[in-house]
């Protein structure tokens, strides 16, 4: 059965030559039932997908969506106002059973939005929740919010946790995924009210493997495989991880530099670091699910490249495969 996939090939800094690209690539990785539909103005997405696929055939096709939602326009009336554009067209698609999933690193708030008004929240979710990826010592951790619920209440966190653990099991193949609160403190007293209180309900609900509390310091050390906080906190944490892998190769850089080494020794050292910052690096991990809604919808960086928008498309695909989303609706169903 064929997968489709269709992309914003508009969103973004480097679009839509990094989409056009970075989908292309995809393709020519993945298995011949995989397809993508780009969803933007046909006249600018033509002649690109014409030079993509001159010397390989590829399931690369265009969706004509004329209007654009710009990074500074108002979500919900852009969403609204702007009904032929690439982010609501896509969406469309996928509400009209034409694609199974999408994908778009334009205006995070209008795809949000949208998400919520063309597809609708999955039955018994109070908040659709984006997720961020934490490389770890041993793997990789997810986050549960990292910014679209700011104010969340106690059975907010509850929710976040079933989720999580229902994507770690299908996406990532754990079995049974340690779920841990974000907290100032690892004893079940610590914390303002909101901590203290979904740690009481996540302690009884069912069907959750919760270990407890995990404070900041144990992100990287892969105590937990979903880790639940607010939308605030876990927005401020994801940008503080963006802004070390970018800031520790200056510093690498200037320490080097200072302790006088060779050029072949700090080559050494950096080709060593490099290995690491790539664990940080988005564009390794492609987008960032939205669970919780009625479609698989990934949400990428501004910034992503050719690379970001391939893994995009990959891990679109691992959503669609592993049935993410019913297995999140029938988890919260019960």
């Amino acid at each position: 059965m064929p997968v489709r996939v269709a992309i914003d090939a508009m969103g973004g800094d480097n679009a839509p030559e990094a989409v056009i690209a970075g989908a292309a690539r995809a393709l020519k990785q993945s298995e011949p039932d995989v397809h993508v539909m780009l969803t933007g103005p046909e006249d600018r997405l033509r002649p690109l997908v014409e030079e993509a696929t001159a010397e390989a055939e590829l399931n690369l096709h265009v969706v004509h969506a004329p209007e654009v939602i710009g990074m500074d326009e108002s979500p919900a009336s852009a969403i609204k106002s702007k009904q032929n554009s690439s982010i609501h067209v896509g969406l469309g698609m996928c509400r009209e059973g034409k694609a199974d999933a999408f994908c778009s690193a334009g205006n995070t708030g209008a795809v949000m939005a949208g998400s919520f008004f063309i597809l609708g929240r999955q039955q018994g979710v109070a908040r659709p929740s984006v997720i961020g990826y934490f490389p770890t010592l041993t793997g990789t951790s997810i986050m549960l919010d990292v910014g679209t619920n700011v104010d969340c209440k106690p059975e907010h966190l509850v929710q976040f946790a079933r989720m999580g653990s229902v994507y770690v099991q299908r996406a990532l193949h754990c079995e049974q995924p340690k779920v841990a609160l974000l907290n100032v403190g690892e004893e079940p007293g610590k914390g303002d009210e909101l901590s203290k209180a979904a740690h009481k309900l996540l302690s009884e609900a069912d069907g959750l493997n919760f270990i407890g509390n995990v404070e900041g310091r144990d992100l990287l050390m892969h105590r937990a495989d979903v880790i639940v906080c607010d939308g605030f906190v876990g927005n401020t944490l994801l940008k503080f991880g963006e802004s070390v892998a970018s800031a520790l190769p200056q510093m690498l850089g200037q320490e080097m530099r200072r302790l006088g080494m060779s050029e072949d020794e700090q080559a050494i050292v950096a080709r060593a670091f490099a290995g690491v910052r790539a664990r940080f690096d988005y564009e390794e991990f492609g987008g960032a699910p939205l669970l919780g809604v009625n479609g698989a919808v990934l949400i990428g960086h501004g910034g992503s490249g050719e690379q970001a928008f391939a893994n995009m498309v990959h891990a679109a695909v691992e959503l669609i495969r592993e049935n993410v989303t019913e297995s999140i609706g029938e988890a919260l169903a019960d």
